[in-house]
């Protein structure tokens, strides 16, 4: 059998001889081996193979990209000048690009080799430690995988990169009952490279819990108010990133919409905030070595102390607005914690909303949002008082990133971000 790199060599050269002038290919091999529990029992064990390669040509400053699963030569030929066809049928576009030769270079992280019985052994202690601690909880599915990846970069620059890793999963979907009562669907995923602590330790998965069966006594909100809201860390997470694709993107810096366009190297938040893209933190499971452009992947700051120190731009949206690429594809968000309990965060506000979950559609180009806060509670007088349903919050994301009120110094990462619990003010709230 032919390695990746054998593999990768072999597309180039089937598209060089298709007419391109330029080529680039990933090769990917990989395996998981799943297991699935449905409503507390085990329900699917299977392992599932995924090959595929992608490739890029580019002729006449045209480019044409596709992807298959095959790695016969028959199909790999043909897919080539599939590939070449649609370049020549694409629009000319002096922005089209591949990477430059830098320095070959071959990665390996996480845990290569699984160990299935002790994960199996983890997920069995997982179930009974939910079903034990948080006994209203009922875990509709676990879904566990260990999957191991090998994928090989190579262009016609001479640009190689090789990346193997490996790491254990887990997504649950979860709800509350007692008797007649139920809360809404959530869920959580966790990626971790080694067994050594127990499942149930891992993300915030206690802390969902316990506010799930807290919210079997929620009642409908009434009335409205202007002040601050309290973001758990995966909505801290959607909400960022909500802000950095209207301000930060490829598709609103090239179309000219982003109210940050001219705003690189100024203030456009609290100076208590720093946002980073961190792929190569230790604490990220899995991830990414080198981008899709072919570029050695490093970790940058999106805002550092406030001040906009990077937009998130792919190679093609670098050249096509004169500005810099991002030193990776904006993987692995961290926030930078601040020096306050999320105790004493709760303490400092009169009025307010704890929210762990986001429902909204996009927000308007100038940032403008506004959706309903799920899985919430009220804040009153410093203290965490009733859960609450039906309940909406709106505002604006940039004027929401100029009024931080607080930044926990308590971390939360699940292998793919590292985020604190963050309060904002400006935050309307309101009911029925």
């Amino acid at each position: 059998m032919k390695t990746n790199r054998e593999i990768a060599l072999f597309v180039l050269d089937a598209l060089k001889n298709a007419g391109a002038e330029d080529a680039q290919c990933v090769i990917s091999t990989g395996v998981a081996d799943e297991l699935n529990v449905d409503s507390g029992e085990f329900s699917l064990m299977r392992s599932l193979f995924d090959n595929k390669i992608t490739m890029k040509a580019i002729k006449d400053k045209k480019k044409g990209v596709i992807s298959i699963n095959s790695f016969l030569e028959d199909a790999i030929l043909n897919a080539a000048r599939q590939c070449v066809e649609s370049a020549e049928a694409s629009v000319e576009d002096d922005a089209v690009c591949i990477s430059e030769f830098t320095e070959n270079r071959g990665f390996e992280a996480g845990a290569l080799t699984p160990d299935r019985d002790r994960f199996f052994d983890r997920l069995q202690e997982y179930l009974e430690d939910v079903k034990r601690e948080y006994p209203k909880i009922i875990l509709e599915q676990v879904v566990t995988d260990y999957s191991s990846v090998e994928t090989f970069f190579a262009n016609t620059n001479g640009a190689e990169y090789s990346y193997r890793h490996g790491n254990y999963a887990l997504n649950t979907m979860f709800s509350a009952h007692d008797g007649e009562k139920s809360t809404s669907f959530n869920y959580c995923d966790v990626s971790f490279d080694d067994l050594d602590s127990k499942i149930l330790d891992l993300g915030m998965q206690r802390d969902l819990y316990k506010r799930s069966e807290e919210q079997l006594e929620s009642a409908s909100f009434e009335g409205k108010f202007c002040g601050k809201a309290v973001f758990a860390p995966l909505c801290l997470e959607d909400f960022i990133s909500m802000a950095f694709d209207n301000f930060v993107s490829d598709m609103t810096m090239i179309d000219g919409t982003s109210p940050w366009r001219y705003s690189l190297g100024t203030k456009v938040a609290s100076e208590d905030l720093t946002v980073s893209y961190v792929p190569l933190d230790p604490r990220m499971v899995g991830s990414e070595r080198y981008t899709g452009d072919g570029y050695i992947s490093e970790n940058y700051d999106v805002i550092r102390d406030g001040i906009l120190n990077s937009f998130s731009l792919s190679e093609y949206a670098a050249r096509k607005t004169g500005l810099q690429r991002a030193k990776n594809t904006s993987s692995c968000m961290a926030v930078k914690p601040g020096n306050k309990s999320l105790a004493d965060i709760i303490k400092g506000i009169d009025r307010g909303i704890l929210v762990y979950r986001f429902s909204g559609g996009s927000p308007a180009v100038n940032g403008d949002f506004s959706g309903v806060a799920k899985n919430s509670f009220l804040i009153e007088n410093g203290r965490i008082t009733k859960p609450v349903t039906e309940t909406m919050i709106s505002g604006n994301l940039a004027a929401m990133l100029k009024h931080v009120v607080a930044i926990s110094s308590e971390v939360v990462c699940d292998g793919s971000n590292a985020l604190p619990w963050a309060a904002f003010d400006g935050i309307t709230v309101s009911g029925k």
